[in-house]
């Protein structure tokens, strides 16, 4: 039953990006539903929270203009982590450039939460934690361990999305789920 259920939901997807290469506005706004989420989960764990939403408006505004182009609407989901992935590159790039004069990495780092304003200190706290790991890794392990770990998303579309050999993706998990594990276990949290 699941496998038809994906089958039928893959259909649907693969429907609405045709009708938005067609210039359809109302399945676009389908298709920003169901990823938005996705993709500012995605770009937080890359990026941080500094321009989360300018980033998120990028990611689709170049989704809106190069679905056109889209060959195998079939890989949608695939093509719109590679446009993230483009994004939150050219964010880091630009952060690189801006601040190397500087030295400032301020902007990096992630706001925590005040405790008042949360009921469950403890899970904001790890996930507090697990950011600043995130941001102990460079941003090719960083994403590899985002999208494979965080998103779920299978090794070899991770692969595709990076554009890189499955080994690689492997390797990099690897290394990044070790690096994860040793801050976390200095941090007191395993």
């Amino acid at each position: 039953m699941t496998v038809l259920a994906d089958n039928q939901a893959d259909t649907k997807e693969k429907d609405l990006v045709l009708q938005c290469q067609q210039g359809d506005s109302t399945s676009f706004k389908q298709l920003y539903g169901r990823y938005q989420q996705r993709v500012r989960a995605t770009l937080y764990q890359l990026c941080g929270d500094e321009m989360l939403d300018d980033l998120v408006q990028d990611v689709f505004l170049r989704i809106w203009k190069g679905l056109p182009r889209l060959r195998q609407p079939e890989y949608f989901s695939t093509w719109v982590y590679r446009i993230t992935w483009n994004v939150a590159t050219d964010k880091r790039r630009q952060f690189a450039q801006n601040h190397l004069s500087t030295e400032d990495d301020s902007s990096l780092d992630s706001t925590p939460s005040r405790p008042e304003d949360t009921p469950d200190l403890m899970r904001l706290h790890y996930q507090d934690l697990v950011q600043q790991g995130l941001q102990t890794l460079s941003l090719e392990h960083r994403a590899v361990l985002v999208l494979h770990d965080l998103e779920d998303v299978p090794q070899k579309e991770v692969a595709k999305i990076l554009q890189l050999p499955v080994g690689t993706v492997k390797s990099r998990l690897f290394y990044a789920r070790n690096q994860m594990r040793k801050f976390l276990q200095q941090q007191g949290a395993l």
